[in-house]
């Protein structure tokens, strides 16, 4: 592949049709289901499908068969078949996402998540990184390839709409289509983490996750502190103490059920990783005075991060806003839990016990519901092929200037398990564009536009080395 000539025509397309497509795509209010129950009616997710369906002409793809798929009660899928060129081999399935986390509150003067901002190469906005332009990064990739009239395999897109919901809607997406999905031979995904922005990052691992609402109960109604303090429990203290069988509150470490052994290149990868970055390991987040984390051991951070499992708190029920809380005892305390699962464990199993932990014997006999609304497990790489390895090393020098690098991940991409359980000889590229401060899911999360033309860059490469290497068999 000439680089000049890929590089040309990937700046030229996410200029002239990439970024203002995601510049209105973000102004679109498409929350995923789990955080938008009306979302059907509300139509927000059908208009940004329609949005970015209708831009896939502007690639030019040669006989690409373009199709919304929509089965009842699950949100739309854009799949995108593009036949192999020139007689090539192979099977590739290109993956993303067009859902969006919530609002989320603390984004700077004069953003917000609704409103596509463009300062100093970067979009601000919901959606646009996590994961918006994935789906133009696959087709501009697919097309650098035919621009030059090389061979690359078959292509297929698919662009989900549920995946910040645990991706609910996929497995039955994944049956309906198993004969147009077949037996990929390479798995990639756009939606996944970078180290930071001066090379290409490759994903290794992520962890599982458990999203559950934890509802206690003490009254029917709110009665007053003074007159019930001392008699009535505080349905907060329940729940606190609820929370200590799940997570040491002194350490923040989650039970064992939630943790698996860690393998022994997670090590090596994290002291690469420390090597490599720093530390921006710590400094990426947004620190409130002078928080810190529990070690300032940069390799065990990262370890924690990737494989060990973790528990927030995400949001808080049944309480008013501080400014308008009386002296009154409330009837309940309602929380909604995230928690990370180790990728080496059975999401399914771990959520029978955390119910099992959380509504058992409940303290002071409070009324106590746990309503799990998504348990999906973790995912680690299998060995790399040496030919995809050399691959992405190369082209990273050649696009972003140094080598490629591995990192786990402590999000979730639910995707990855049901294709690598299925498909357990496929070959998988993970990688992405939410670097320091992007701050997926929270305020100011931006799309560096100049690492995602990059990244477009050596997908590119990659497709074509995979037609290269099949034809050789």
């Amino acid at each position: 592949m000439n680089t000049h000539r890929a590089r040309t025509y990937v700046n030229q397309i996410w200029d002239s049709v990439v970024v203002p497509t995601l510049v209105e795509y973000i102004k679109i209010p498409n929350k995923s289901p789990l955080f938008d129950a009306d979302w059907y009616a509300n139509g927000h997710m059908h208009e940004a499908a329609e949005l970015l369906r209708a831009q896939i002409e502007k690639f030019d793809l040669a006989n690409a068969d373009v199709s919304m798929v929509e089965l009842p009660g699950k949100t739309p899928l854009i799949l995108i078949d593009v036949p192999a060129t020139h007689g090539a081999q192979g099977n590739v399935l290109l993956y993303g996402h067009y859902d969006k986390q919530p609002e989320f509150d603390g984004w700077r003067e004069g953003l917000g998540p609704w409103t596509p901002v463009l300062e100093d190469g970067r979009l601000y906005g919901r959606g646009g990184a996590d994961d918006g332009y994935a789906i133009f990064g696959s087709l501009a990739a697919i097309a650098a390839t035919e621009r030059q009239y090389l061979p690359h395999p078959r292509c297929l897109v698919l662009i989900e709409g549920c995946e910040e919901s645990g991706s609910a809607d996929l497995p039955a997406y994944i049956e309906h289509l198993r004969e147009s999905i077949g037996e990929p031979d390479l798995l990639i995904c756009l939606d996944a983490e970078c180290g930071n922005y001066d090379q290409m990052w490759l994903t290794t691992s992520l962890r599982g996750v458990i999203s559950a609402t934890l509802k206690v109960e003490v009254l029917t109604e709110g009665v007053h502190s003074g007159g019930a303090g001392g008699i009535v429990p505080s349905s907060f203290r329940v729940i606190r103490r609820l929370l200590d069988r799940i997570e040491d509150s002194s350490t923040g470490r989650a039970g064992d059920f939630l943790n698996c052994d860690i393998p022994e290149w997670v090590h090596q990868q994290s002291g690469d990783l420390v090597d490599t970055i720093g530390e921006t390991i710590v400094s990426r987040y947004p620190w409130a005075g002078d928080t810190r984390p529990h070690t300032e051991n940069l390799a065990e951070l990262a370890t924690a991060n990737a494989w060990k499992a973790s528990v927030a708190v995400t949001g808080i029920g049944g309480a008013p806003q501080p400014k308008d809380a009386g002296n009154t005892l409330r009837p309940y305390t309602e929380i909604q839990l995230a928690i990370r699962t180790a990728p080496g464990v059975n999401a399914a199993e771990a959520a029978l016990e955390l119910e099992t932990l959380l509504t058992t014997d409940p303290p002071s006999n409070a009324k106590v519901s746990l309503d799990i609304q998504a348990a999906e497990s973790g995912w680690s790489t299998p060995p790399m092929d040496s030919w995809l390895n050399q691959c992405l090393t190369a082209s990273s020098n050649r696009y972003f200037g140094r080598p490629m690098r591995r990192m786990g991940t402590g999000g979730t991409i639910p995707f990855m398990t049901m294709l690598g359980e299925r498909f357990p000889a496929c070959q998988f590229v993970v990688t992405g564009v939410l670097g320091p401060h992007s701050n997926a899911h929270g305020p100011n999360e931006f799309l560096d536009i100049g690492t995602g033309k990059k990244i477009t860059c050596c997908i590119a490469e990659v497709l074509s080395a995979l037609a290269t290497e099949f034809s050789k068999v």
